[in-house]
């Protein structure tokens, strides 16, 4: 039996991650003389960059800011206490910019643009908050668009700079990116190594839900597989290209081979479908889910640590087969056969949501 993938599908997905890193990327750093000295260091450390494509420019707040030649992606400000601040921001969304205001105390630098008539959207504010739910901390990981509710940006108070507090700045920085600016933010994660989690951890858990959502859709028997691995296969190429991997076409096709062994997933839900007659596609959903998702952490961990392209699939397959077996081992409990009943039940739902007929 052949394996399901699309191998010209394949190789046109790693060429356009691969002509990511031609992209020209443009951004201002825009330094408040009133903010913390090692705040505004961290943040231009943050924002150097070796790629030969992408252009940063340093300037100070009080030297103004003007448009260049060519558009700035966005721009940055590192916030002290000028009021000074909220007028430039306007300033450069008024000229069709987003801009990211970075500090230390999200609460000041927002009452004071509010006092000068040039109020800051809180979403533009970031800060190392920590979020005050740890369900929405939980949430925020898991999808990282999620930004901070008002209360807690603006209720934080100077947040003591020590190197959890930075670790955590450039976490919201990275989000903040690659909200705002999702048609670059491949290019600007190869540019700015702080985005490179933030931009994996977004694709792992996109991909996992769009997989969990083809599962747990009755179609055809079989046809959700080359749906699933190609989307794995995609993410797996997007997070390699993120950190720097190079995407040669011996990898590129190992890896497609390596995911293409998805079949061991499909054969697992169908067993679990036998004893759940009326939820085995939730079953397959949730095998899709968590052998996506276990992938994609698998291919981070295995980047920050130093791997490179070459042992990629090897990892990712390793990841994909235990949570495969643990789904599946799941599904043959008492709990499991309840947990797919109660998503059996809540999928007609998710279906209308996403615009999908649960009898296509």
């Amino acid at each position: 039996m052949g394996l399901p993938v699309d191998f010209g599908e394949v190789f046109r997905i790693a060429k356009d991650m691969k002509d990511v890193a031609s992209v020209p990327v443009s951004v201002s750093v825009i330094i408040d003389d009133t903010a913390d000295a090692e705040l505004a260091a961290h943040v231009r450390s943050a924002f150097a960059s070796t790629n030969a494509h992408t252009r940063v420019t340093v300037t100070y707040l009080d030297a103004g800011w003007e448009a260049g030649a060519v558009r700035e992606d966005f721009a940055v400000i590192v916030a002290g206490a000028s009021a000074e601040v909220g007028r430039l921001a306007a300033k450069i969304r008024g000229a069709g910019t987003p801009v990211m205001v970075a500090t230390d105390d999200a609460g000041a630098v927002h009452a004071a643009s509010v006092e000068a008539g040039n109020p800051l959207s809180v979403a533009d504010i970031v800060a190392p908050v920590k979020l005050k739910s740890s369900l929405e901390e939980k949430a925020a990981a898991l999808v990282p668009a999620l930004r901070a509710r008002v209360d807690d940006v603006t209720d934080a108070g100077r947040i003591p700079l020590d190197e959890e507090a930075f670790k955590l700045l450039y976490q919201r920085m990275g989000e903040w990116i690659i909200t705002t600016c999702p048609e670059k933010k491949l290019t600007l994660a190869l540019s700015f190594p702080f985005v490179r989690r933030p931009l994996a951890m977004d694709a792992i858990s996109a991909t996992s839900l769009q997989n969990a959502a083809v599962g747990f859709v009755p179609i055809l028997p079989g046809a959700d597989m080359p749906i699933m691995t190609l989307n794995q296969m995609k993410m797996v190429l997007q997070i390699a290209t993120a950190y720097g991997q190079p995407l040669d076409a011996n990898r590129v096709k190992e890896l497609a081979c390596v995911l293409g062994g998805a079949f061991v997933a499909r054969n697992i839900a169908r067993s679990g479908a036998k004893l759940i007659p009326f939820a085995g596609w939730a079953i397959s959903g949730a095998v899709g889910f968590a052998a996506t998702e276990a992938m994609g952490r698998a291919a981070v961990e295995y980047f920050e640590a130093g791997g490179d392209i070459v042992g990629v699939a090897q990892v990712v397959q390793t990841a994909r087969d235990g949570a495969v077996e643990a789904a599946g081992a799941a599904s043959r409990t008492p709990l499991g056969r309840r947990a797919a009943r109660a998503v059996a039940d809540a999928v007609p739902a998710a279906g209308r949501i996403l615009g999908i007929r649960q009898d296509a």
